[in-house]
């Protein structure tokens, strides 16, 4: 009998028809990150003539399957995984490129950004922080959407028949994804409970992550296609034997984050299939920046299986006939022409709003341009933070048709943030925000900044009115003081009296518009006034009263702003630019103090006078990020440049000091807001700076800086009387700023550590550190 079954297994080898007959089932589970060893497994078993007939995916495993199915090689895959855009996909960071900041160019201090909903019951929900996925959503869509098209949403139409895993939400249940959308199975299999938010289906369920309930869908392959041969791919965890005693501690933190996952039975693939684990011990499944590593890791497991697929695999795809097939699939695509877009979701009036983002190109279609850019333009403005395209293929139409799902939750925010420094600068930020959506959106924001150095506020009422050129009026009140002083170090109480203080208040209405919502033009005027108390020497006795300079007037000022950079403070990437020009007509009030004496020991004296002038400004700050990585997947350097340059007709106040409290300042570095210096303010100067950027450690990066600046015409003090402010006859020596130091991006804001040059007497050198944001509002005449 031993014979006779050897004889006849040969004879069904043998066969050309039983062989065709053997069909092989890829099933790939979820892990996250480890999940993108799949596409090297893909990529060797394509090499070697594997065939696939099938395909079942959880979470990860459902991703690299789909876009498989949906006609794209190994090697496509793996060039999109590779790409620098896919780390900000999975990261949830801002494309470079699509950063539409017309509603909110101005960053805030906060780190903490509370999105909270009020009800018609006034309860109050707080919307959680999850990863931003506004970006991978809309890639995945666009992706996968010719493939749907073509298979006419069915998953066994697809160039390889695919089923994605995915949990339903309150009844643990699994569910098998056949049909629909592909995007749509994609994301719903990959929703990991408090990472991905899940996504609302059309019959109203919401979808988690397969890997909840079957991270390892060998028995949904089993039931589905039932194939001869299985080939089971797992990154995920596995079931121990016994506790590991000895590697406990090391295996904690991968194993904490899929403690709620199915782990996978390696024995599930049945007695005749292979069952590939790559080695990912030291990987963690949010490590998606060592992508290159993962995907070598999971070709080197298909190639340490590779015998043993070929022997028990006898079948072989011809690579050619494969790529033929491939390609015929995806030449069936219908033209790329989206014929109307829907909003789901919202109110009617909402939904006109929202589809006034969308503008087209062509008399009856929208372009694929046209449709990412009013993707992009809408998900810009937080109002709407639960955002989820589809894109499904209407044969009526004959073209595409998006689909918006859009939830108004965050009409009501609050902002929290802080700073503490090496001086006495810490401070409080609080902030809140409310928004209200009908035709138009109106914006009601309040906020303030406490502490020992800085307090300020601002308060604003904004109305947005949707168009092809969208505009905004916007009634605004903001608030500064500054105390300049000799600081001390943290935790310290003492500090000397302060010699300058700072105060202005100003309320203006703007107008502001835009032709692209990547940038804006404002048109502002109001009302001011600016109060300086100063001292005109720099030791004085704590019973001396300051000099005070009173400023009062109107200003009208026009300029246009833009910044795509990807962070508020210590940017690597993006640009910001803003150029302006400014008029302010004002009355000079002022009033001695006890240390303006002249020469002659007798007190200046006080005067009131009326001031116009002109100012012109250009500021341009730009980076350029190297994609480059090293071994371990960090990215290695950026190089930035500043360029400033400002001029005015202002002319002298009553005193030297005065004079300089009132005119533009050069703040190059993180805390130059917070010092007082002499050579680096001026009515015309020109600056010119380079920034050095290298990451040293993962999220800590060496910082270095340097900039040059010149004043023309600076103020000088008078011969006769020090006192007194004349204009320098030329342009003044270079001035040379340095900074060289660390940053680590923690949750609540940058960490820094600086050793600092200023090219001024009294603030030659020092040593900064602070933690938080250390932003400021912009005074009265900026």
């Amino acid at each position: 009998m031993r014979k006779f079954y050897c004889a006849l297994a040969l004879l069904v080898l043998l066969l050309p028809g039983a062989v065709q007959a053997q069909k092989v089932g890829l099933v790939l589970s979820g892990g996250g990150a480890k999940g993108l060893a799949h596409v090297g497994v893909l990529r060797q078993l394509e090499k070697n003539q594997i065939p696939i007939d099938y395909i079942v995916g959880t979470s990860m495993g459902a991703i690299v399957g789909a876009m498989y199915a949906a006609g794209y090689s190994p090697d496509e895959i793996e060039t999109i995984v590779l790409r620098p855009e896919f780390q900000t996909w999975v990261s949830g960071a801002p494309l470079e490129g699509k950063v539409y900041n017309y509603y909110d160019a101005d960053p805030t201090p906060a780190p903490l950004h509370l999105r909270l909903a009020i009800d018609t019951s006034f309860n109050i929900r707080v919307t959680p922080r999850l990863v931003d996925d506004v970006t991978l959503n809309y890639v995945l869509a666009t992706m996968l959407a010719p493939a749907g098209a073509i298979a006419d949403y069915n998953f066994d139409n697809l160039l390889v028949p695919y089923r994605a895993v995915a949990t339903e939400v309150f009844t643990r249940e699994k569910v098998v994804q056949r049909s629909g959308s592909l995007s749509d199975a994609v994301r719903n299999s990959m929703a990991f409970p408090l990472a991905f938010r899940p996504i609302r289906q059309a019959d109203g369920r919401y979808l988690f992550d397969g890997a909840v309930v079957d991270n390892f869908p060998t028995g949904v392959m089993r039931k589905e296609f039932a194939p001869d041969i299985m080939i089971g791919v797992n990154v995920g965890d596995v079931a121990f034997k016994k506790y590991p005693k000895e590697r406990d501690d090391e295996l904690l933190t991968s194993t904490l984050l899929f403690l709620g996952s199915n782990v996978a039975d390696t024995m599930s693939v049945g007695p005749n299939g292979i069952y590939i684990q790559p080695d990912l011990n030291d990987i963690t499944a949010a490590d998606f920046d060592q992508a290159k590593r993962l995907v070598e890791l999971g070709a080197q497991a298909a190639d340490s299986q590779m015998e043993l697929l070929k022997s028990r695999i006898a079948r072989r795809q011809d690579t050619l006939a494969l790529q033929a097939r491939r390609l015929a699939f995806q030449q069936r695509a219908p033209d790329t022409q989206f014929k109307q877009i829907t909003v789901q979701g919202l109110p009617q009036e909402q939904q006109e709003f929202v589809r006034r983002f969308f503008q087209r190109s062509g008399s009856d279609y929208y372009t694929p341009g046209d449709v990412e850019e009013g993707y992009y333009r809408l998900v810009s403005n937080d109002f709407f933070n639960n955002v989820y395209p589809r894109i499904r293929y209407d044969k009526k139409q004959g073209g595409y048709v998006l689909g918006v799902d859009a939830r108004q939750n965050s009409n009501l925010t609050a902002d929290l943030g802080g700073v503490l420094s090496t001086r006495s600068m810490s401070n409080l930020h609080l902030g809140v925000g409310y928004r209200y959506l009908n035709r138009y959106l109106y914006t009601i924001k309040a906020d303030a900044t406490i502490g020992r150095f800085y307090n300020g506020a601002r308060a604003s009422f904004r109305v947005s009115i949707p168009g092809n050129i969208p505009l905004y009026i916007e009634p605004v009140f903001v608030f500064n003081n500054f105390s300049y002083q000799d600081t001390s170090p943290l935790l310290k109480s003492s500090a000397q009296n302060s010699q300058i203080q700072q105060r202005d208040v100003k309320t203006l209405l703007q107008v502001g518009f835009s032709p692209n919502y990547r940038s804006r033009y404002v048109l502002s005027g109001g009302v001011f006034t600016n109060r300086d108390q100063f001292a005109n020497t720099d030791n004085i006795n704590s019973d001396a009263t300051l000099d005070q300079n009173r400023l009062q007037g109107f200003t009208v000022g026009l300029s246009f702003e833009r910044n795509s950079l990807d962070r508020r403070q210590y940017a690597v990437s993006g640009r910001r630019v803003k150029i302006g020009v400014r008029g302010v007509g004002g009355q000079e009030l002022y009033a001695p103090g006890s240390t303006a004496e002249n020469p002659d020991g007798q007190l200046l004296a006080g005067r009131r006078k009326n001031h116009q002038w002109l100012k012109a400004s250009l500021f341009n700050e730009q980076y350029f990020k190297f994609n480059k990585v090293d071994t371990l997947g960090r990215k290695v350097h950026a190089w930035g440049y500043l360029v400033e340059v400002q001029a005015s007709t202002q002319g002298p106040f009553a005193t030297y000091r005065s004079s300089l409290t009132t005119s533009a300042a050069f703040l190059p570095l993180t805390d130059s807001r917070t010092l007082f210096m002499d050579r680096y303010r001026g009515t015309a100067f020109a600056a010119l700076g380079l920034r050095y950027i290298k990451e040293v450690l993962t999220k800590l990066e060496w910082r270095s800086e340097v900039y040059v600046h010149t004043l023309v015409r600076p103020w000088e003090r008078q011969e006769t009387n020090p006192l007194l402010p004349e204009r320098g006859n030329t342009v003044s020596r270079p001035y040379l700023t340095l900074m060289s130091g660390f940053v680590y991006q923690s949750p609540v804001g940058p960490l820094s550590l600086q050793a600092i040059h200023y090219d001024d007497p009294r603030q030659k050198f020092g040593v900064f550190a602070h933690i938080g944001f250390l932003l400021f509002r912009d005074r009265a005449l900026d």
